[in-house]
C-alpha cells in the first residue's frame, strides 16, 4: 500500500467496522450520545427528564397542575486518548500477501477494542448495587438470578434490557453447570454472547476485571446491567499514513479518542464472584 493511495475516511470506516465486530463492554453500553469530538477534554451532553407522576382520575373534578418537565443533562468527558502506530517495512510488503496493511489494522481495531472494553469494566465500583458471593457449578445460576432480581426491584422489567458479563472462568462454572442457555439463533449471537439465562443474555469478555482480595482469593468483578446504564462515546480522531524518515517502510497512525459516564447506576449490579474451591 503506497502512503499516496491511503484514503483517512476509507480506513476510518474499515476501522470503526472492525471495532464494532469486536466490542463487548461497548456493545452493551447506551452509544446514542455521540457528538463531534475533535480532542481530548470535548464533552458530550447527555440529556433526559425528570419523573413523572400518575394521579387517581376522579369524574367531574380538576385536574392537578401538570407537572413541569425540565431537561436534565450531564456531562459524558472524553478522557481518554489512546492512539497506534505501527509500520511494515518495504520488503515484507513486497513478499507479502497484499492484504498484509488491512490485516494489521485488523489488529489495530483488536487492540482499540480490548482498551475500551477494560475501560468501561473498570466502572464496576459505581455499580447502585453489589453481590458478593462464592460461587460453584451448583450455585453460579441462582447467584445470577439473584442480580437479575436486583435490578427488577430498581424497576428493570424486561430481561431483554438485562446484560450479564462475566469473566471466562465464571463462564465456565454456568458450562458446566449445564443450564439450558438459549441461543435462538446461534449464528446472530454477538461477539462474546454464549446465550441467555432467563431473558438475560450473558457475554464472557477477558477484560473483566480479577482482583486478589486481602485473603487471597480472586474476585471476578462481574456485572449485571441494563444497556442504558453506561453511556459512551468515541471517535477516530485521526488516521494517517505516512513514510518513516528513516525507514523504507509505510507506516500508518490512528488516534482514538473516547470517554464513558454511569449514568443509570441503579442499573448496574456487581456481581463480586470468588469461585469456591472444590472438595
Amino acid at each position: 500500500m503506497a502512503t499516496n493511495n491511503f484514503i483517512p475516511t476509507v480506513w476510518s470506516e474499515n476501522l470503526y467496522r472492525e471495532l464494532t465486530k469486536k466490542y463487548i463492554a461497548v456493545a452493551n453500553s447506551n452509544r446514542e450520545y455521540e457528538g463531534e469530538i475533535k480532542q481530548k477534554g470535548d464533552t458530550v451532553k447527555i440529556c433526559g427528564v425528570g419523573n413523572i407522576s400518575v394521579y387517581d382520575y376522579v369524574k367531574n373534578s380538576d385536574l392537578y397542575t401538570p407537572d413541569e418537565i425540565s431537561k436534565q443533562t450531564c456531562d459524558l468527558v472524553i478522557d481518554q486518548a489512546k492512539y497506534f502506530n505501527f509500520q511494515i517495512d518495504d520488503i515484507d510488503r513486497a513478499q507479502a500477501d497484499p492484504r498484509l496493511m488491512g490485516l494489521a489494522m485488523k489488529n489495530a481495531a483488536d487492540a482499540i477494542a480490548n482498551d475500551a472494553d477494560k475501560f468501561i469494566y473498570g466502572l464496576y465500583s459505581e455499580a447502585g448495587k453489589s453481590l458478593t458471593a462464592e460461587v460453584s457449578v451448583d450455585t453460579i445460576f441462582d447467584k445470577l438470578i439473584e442480580a437479575r432480581t436486583l435490578l427488577a426491584k430498581s424497576n428493570v422489567t424486561d430481561p431483554s434490557d438485562i446484560v450479564f458479563e462475566v469473566s471466562p472462568d465464571i463462564a465456565a462454572l454456568i458450562l458446566k453447570a449445564k443450564v439450558n442457555l438459549a441461543t435462538e439463533n446461534t449464528d446472530a449471537l454477538e461477539n462474546g454472547c454464549i446465550g441467555s439465562i432467563a431473558g438475560c443474555k450473558i457475554f464472557v469478555s477477558n477484560n473483566i476485571y480479577r482482583i486478589q482480595s486481602d485473603l487471597g482469593a480472586i474476585e471476578h468483578k462481574c456485572l449485571a446491567r441494563t444497556k442504558r446504564a453506561i453511556a459512551y462515546a468515541e471517535q477516530i480522531s485521526e488516521i494517517i499514513a505516512y513514510r518513516p524518515e528513516l525507514r523504507f517502510a509505510d507506516a500508518v497512525k490512528g488516534l482514538h479518542l473516547y470517554g464513558a459516564k454511569t449514568v443509570y447506576p441503579s442499573e448496574m449490579v456487581l456481581m463480586n464472584f470468588s469461585i469456591a474451591e472444590q472438595a
